[in-house]
């Protein structure tokens, strides 16, 4: 019995180390893994077709380290746009592997189609130019929340 209890004790004690640091205290976390190493991006997850398709609207910012995540119920080639989005979001287009497809820029307010170009199950949206400052590109892979 003691020895359960000291197990238990250490257990309750250890496990918030082991955490990455990202996950204590930001939610759900994507990690993209590239040649410049792993990015951790805190997540706001888009999983409801009403939450897709507010997405990030009249929003002024995007505070950095952060993003939307977009997951679908089935992979498509899904079609974004930035009607009444104000700031420029870099849209990354994840194949259900994880993989990165494709990166787009996009500009505010702009209602050209951005689509995936293949079957997706995820799009990451991060502050625009963000993905090239990181050196993030198709290829890469990313882990998420599923």
């Amino acid at each position: 019995m003691q020895q359960r209890v000291m197990r238990m004790v250490l257990t309750a004690t250890l496990f918030p180390l082991v955490l990455p640091a990202g996950c204590r205290d930001r939610g759900p976390v994507a990690v993209i893994q590239g040649a410049g190493g792993a990015v951790e991006v805190a997540l706001e997850v888009a999983a409801t077709p009403a939450e897709r398709e507010r997405g990030l609207m009249y929003r002024s910012s995007l505070a950095e380290g952060r993003g939307m995540l977009f997951v679908f119920d089935q992979d498509g080639n899904h079609t974004f746009w930035m009607r009444n989005t104000l700031i420029p979001l870099d849209m990354v287009f994840i194949r259900s592997d994880g993989t990165i497809v494709r990166i787009a820029t996009a500009k505010p307010l702009d209602e050209t189609p951005v689509p995936a170009g293949e079957p997706v199950a995820a799009v990451l949206e991060i502050r625009g130019g963000r993905a090239a400052e990181l050196g993030i590109k198709a290829g890469d892979t990313v882990d998420w929340p599923h």
